[in-house]
């Protein structure tokens, strides 16, 4: 009799543990695996995008560029290639959002300063005003790290068409005056193969948060 409730204990405890493995794999194959869209022109506030670009629903990229930085080096494609990065648009006499944008993308820079594989790039809206030098002190007085940070400048003309065509993160200014724009809080994340996977409110903690999340999703997704 001993014998018998020693190996009915047994196949009872078996059977716990082999009840509790099923659930397990059963929740796993049910649980929603974690995904990040990928945006398109037609997907975003239309405000945002270029008319011309609008109807756009798939195999939306971000297009070539060449901008100077903070110190003076020309910034292209082939620098952010391979690279998961975070976009945004700003101009150093912002008085509104924009300090909040720099001290939370600060925090980005320091989630992942030892990753190579992410970087930051800030475009300003204003280049008549934000020449290098002037980018160059607000990058001193912000801490941006040099080799993972660029702030650039360049031909309005070429800030607006990124800006509405590609990053789709910039509202247009005065209609009567050409290429004039109106920044948004939005950050931009671009994953390694140049596709818009996600907009951010970038004054907003939560929703930095939140980017960063989606970052190191990325960069394991990626691997």
């Amino acid at each position: 009799m001993g014998s018998f409730f020693y190996n009915y204990r047994k196949f009872f405890a078996a059977l716990l543990v082999f009840s509790a493995i099923t659930i397990a794999l059963f929740y796993s194959a049910l649980k929603p695996q974690k995904t990040l869209p990928i945006f398109n022109p037609s997907d975003v506030n239309p405000e945002l995008v270029d008319s011309t670009v609008q109807f756009v629903s798939k195999y939306h990229t971000i297009a070539d560029f060449s901008f100077t930085n903070q110190n003076g080096k020309i910034i292209t494609q082939k620098d952010y290639e391979g690279k998961i990065y975070v976009a945004d648009f700003f101009f150093t006499t912002c008085k509104s959002i924009c300090p909040k944008m720099t001290t939370n993308l600060v925090d980005v820079q320091k989630a992942f300063l030892d990753n190579p594989k992410v970087k930051l790039l800030s475009f300003t809206v204003m280049p008549d005003i934000d020449s290098v030098s002037v980018l160059k002190e607000y990058a001193k007085i912000n801490g941006v790290i040099d080799s993972k940070w660029n702030l650039v400048t360049g031909d309005k003309k070429a800030i607006y068409t990124m800006a509405r065509k590609s990053y789709l993160a910039v509202k247009q200014g005065k209609p009567e005056e050409q290429y004039d724009m109106v920044h948004t809080e939005n950050f931009v994340l671009v994953d390694s193969k140049k596709r818009v996977r996600g907009f951010y409110d970038g004054t907003n903690k939560e929703e930095i948060q939140k980017l960063i999340e989606d970052i190191n999703w990325l960069v394991e997704d990626e691997k």
